[in-house]
């Protein structure tokens, strides 16, 4: 590939593309998205090819793509309501799923009550993060704080819904809300 060898991309392709499909629906759980991820790995693997120098941590190198390059799809789409649901609906095992509309409303509400009762800052930086979908970067750009800062208060405000959801006995839910 270093020498512009557009045969070996195509082995290249050939081998890895069915590994890092199946890998890649391990996370995303939806089919339809995964051909233009993997389509951006294989042209960053192409665009970066000079720089590849290590044939043995090259496996890791484009699984570490292939990962990124999902969750980087996952954070762009949380604001789209049919992504979420779809996702949510391939990822959550169906006992856990919401049985009905009602339910979703009243376990959502009970988070954004746990939510709200975080100090402001932890609430502020919780909110950032999960709902408006900013890396902890951009969270601490904006609120002048450390990084270290923004992880420490979403660690905090995670333990702190975790704890309260089990006192509620909903648990299993949470998943929906932090990470989706």
């Amino acid at each position: 590939m270093k020498r512009d060898d557009k045969s070996a991309m195509d082995e290249l392709f050939h081998f890895y593309y069915h590994r890092l499909f199946h890998f890649s629906k391990s996370i995303l759980k939806i089919e339809n998205e995964i051909d233009d991820i993997l389509q951006d790995v294989f042209v960053k693997i192409w665009l970066n090819r000079t720089k590849i120098d290590n044939a043995e941590t090259f496996n890791a190198f484009i699984y570490t793509i292939t990962k990124n390059e999902v969750l980087n799809l996952i954070r762009s789409n949380l604001r789209n309501q049919s992504f979420r649901n779809e996702l949510y609906t391939r990822a959550v095992a169906e006992e856990y799923q919401t049985p009905n509309e009602i339910e979703y409303t009243e376990i959502k509400a009970g988070i954004d009550k746990i939510v709200a009762n975080l100090p402001p800052k932890r609430q502020q930086v919780f909110i950032l993060s999960r709902t408006e979908s900013l890396s902890n970067k951009e969270i601490a750009q904006q609120l002048n704080i450390s990084e270290k800062t923004v992880e420490d208060h979403i660690t905090h405000a995670i333990k702190h819904i975790k704890s309260s959801m089990k006192e509620m006995g909903l648990i299993s839910i949470l998943y929906l809300y932090l990470f989706l």
